[in-house]
């Protein structure tokens, strides 16, 4: 017998021949019964749960008289419902207050073909990964390629820690951004103090060349890296030209 397959079926409703008065009687008979199918469809929902994948998730099975739907929820039963095809729902098992007694007798009926339902869909799983090669092909190691990232960006904020301090230096201000234009590229780089916080290119949703939070893709210094010297020349430039406006005020 595959695992998962469930043989039999529990005690249905048809022992409530009880004084219609003894409600009592059919309340705690109504439990025992619920509590029955609880534990017998907890084991079709952790079966499931192991099979589909995921400890959340609802299936449901087709009978000639409805529907069943079993929901379930970190591997156990949340809930049991059947639907008869003449309309209407019944929540066999749930959190919620329990069936109606009629209600719940009449699903009852249909609960051995839930059962042959479900063992079905299990015999159905059998095999279906024969044949599936488990060998797969090597992942490539990336080691080499972050080690030359980190190196590239190594090089790109020694550059940038510099013009931080000169900047800092030279304008008198604890924080601050330079931005310049390379290639009708916007390029940030915004300080704190002497220290770098951020290199960014391409505006407010571009890519981060420098960040505090992290390094930046392979990608992004591959595009970006060959272009850092005209953002380095926009620097120099800015710097020439403040220290022409200085010797022209001089005079």
């Amino acid at each position: 017998m595959p695992p998962g397959r469930l043989e039999g079926t529990v005690t249905t409703l048809s022992e409530l021949d009880t004084d219609l008065d003894d409600t009592e009687a059919i309340a705690e008979r109504r439990a025992e019964v619920i509590a029955g199918i609880r534990e017998h469809a907890g084991r079709i929902a952790y079966h499931l749960a192991r099979v589909e994948g995921g400890e959340y998730g609802r299936r449901s099975f087709a009978t000639d008289r409805g529907e069943w739907t079993v929901k379930y929820e970190a591997g156990g039963l949340a809930f049991l419902k059947h639907e008869p095809r003449g309309g209407g729902e019944t929540y066999v098992v749930s959190t919620q207050r329990p069936a109606e007694p009629d209600a719940l007798a009449s699903a009852l009926v249909d609960y051995p073909a839930f059962v042959a339902a479900y063992n079905d869909y299990v015999a159905r799983t059998e095999g279906l990964l024969d044949g599936v090669d488990p060998s797969l092909p090597a992942v490539e190691p990336t080691e080499a390629l972050v080690a030359e990232r980190d190196r590239i960006v190594e090089r790109l904020t020694d550059c940038c820690e510099r013009i931080a301090g000169e900047l800092h230096r030279f304008e008198g201000t604890d924080y601050g951004t330079f931005t310049a234009r390379v290639d009708s590229t916007r390029w940030e780089l915004k300080r704190d103090r002497n220290a770098v916080s951020y290199l960014r290119v391409g505006g407010s949703d571009g890519a981060y060349l420098l960040s505090q939070y992290g390094p930046p893709s392979a990608s992004d210094v591959r595009e970006y890296a060959p272009r850092f010297g005209g953002f380095v020349a926009a620097y120099n430039d800015h710097v020439a030209a403040l220290e022409a406006d200085l010797r022209t005020i001089e005079r």
